[in-house]
């Protein structure tokens, strides 16, 4: 099996709980079974064994991971753990995960702090500001490298700002567009002023032909171990276990009409988002920030 010299695996296992009741989000305050709770680590494991193994299997691969559960996964001790793992292998680039900070965040002093990082949300409905704040300063004294963001729906607005004082300059804060939501140009200003990248996230990105790294560099990989281009496209491309998806790795246009995820557009290669967020596009902390974004 032959590797590019990068490939970046966005994860995304049978976990689907979450300990929030977001009303913009379906997985909600679901509970998962204890089997599929089971079945979740077990997946998870699997994968991150693969993950160790390519530094004999594929020598010269640098791999980065981005774990992107339907739920809550750092409420979970192996996700936790496979963060630390994974941070402290030397072919590992890069290790994240998108999460809401509401478990404990101690543990990230086990990990090797050059190669994890955390994609983190701000749910006002779901957590007193002062406890996600005083996270927020937590990981900043732990030396961890994170974005904040928060949904931008007409509500959050005064809790966006509030977080934008009082967070330090050197922390990017995000806002993503609200599923569905159109914004007015007066309105979008609002949201812009809060987060300068801002309009990326306002419209949907057409992407259909548009040169796109998923499937090349970039690829998602479910608990089962199948491989797709990304999240949003359900062709298979082979399964990560019996290594069938590497000979059908390359470059390749997207054939979707449009993007509307971070996690997707970034990836595609005519908004130049790798360049923006060079050096943390997984975690979404754009190159620079904190002395030339918001000069």
């Amino acid at each position: 099996m032959s590797l590019p010299e990068t490939l970046t695996l966005l994860y995304r296992g049978p976990l689907a709980s979450c300990d929030y009741d977001c009303a913009y989000c379906p997985f909600a305050k679901r509970r998962d079974s204890p089997e599929r709770l089971r079945a979740d680590r077990a997946a998870l494991e699997r994968f991150v064994d693969w993950v160790a193994d390519q530094a004999g299997q594929s020598p010269g691969t640098r791999l980065s991971v981005l774990f992107t559960p339907w739920g809550e996964g750092l409420v979970r001790s192996w996700y936790r753990a496979a963060i630390v793992r994974l941070s402290h292998l030397p072919h590992v680039e890069r290790v994240a995960i998108q999460t809401n900070l509401s478990g404990r965040v101690e543990w990230l002093a086990d990990c090797d702090l050059a190669t994890a990082a955390l994609w983190t949300t701000f749910h006002p409905t779901q957590t007193p500001y002062d406890r996600f704040l005083g996270k927020c300063r937590r990981l900043r004294e732990l030396g961890v490298r994170f974005s904040v963001g928060i949904v931008g729906l007409p509500e959050h607005l005064a809790a966006a700002r509030r977080l934008r004082a009082d967070l330090p300059d050197d922390v990017y804060l995000w806002v993503n567009a609200a599923e569905g939501r159109s914004y007015t140009d007066a309105e979008a200003a609002e949201w812009q002023d809060v987060d300068p990248l801002f309009h990326y996230s306002r419209h949907p990105h057409p992407s259909r032909g548009l040169p796109c790294r998923t499937g090349d560099t970039v690829v998602s990989v479910d608990g089962n171990g199948t491989v797709r281009r990304c999240h949003f496209l359900p062709t298979e491309l082979g399964n990560l276990y019996d290594g069938s998806f590497a000979e059908r790795l390359r470059p390749r246009p997207c054939p979707a009409a449009r993007c509307d995820c971070h996690i997707g557009y970034v990836h595609l290669e005519p908004l130049d988002l790798y360049e923006v967020f060079r050096g943390g596009v997984l975690e979404r902390v754009p190159a620079g920030w904190g002395r030339d974004l918001r000069a």
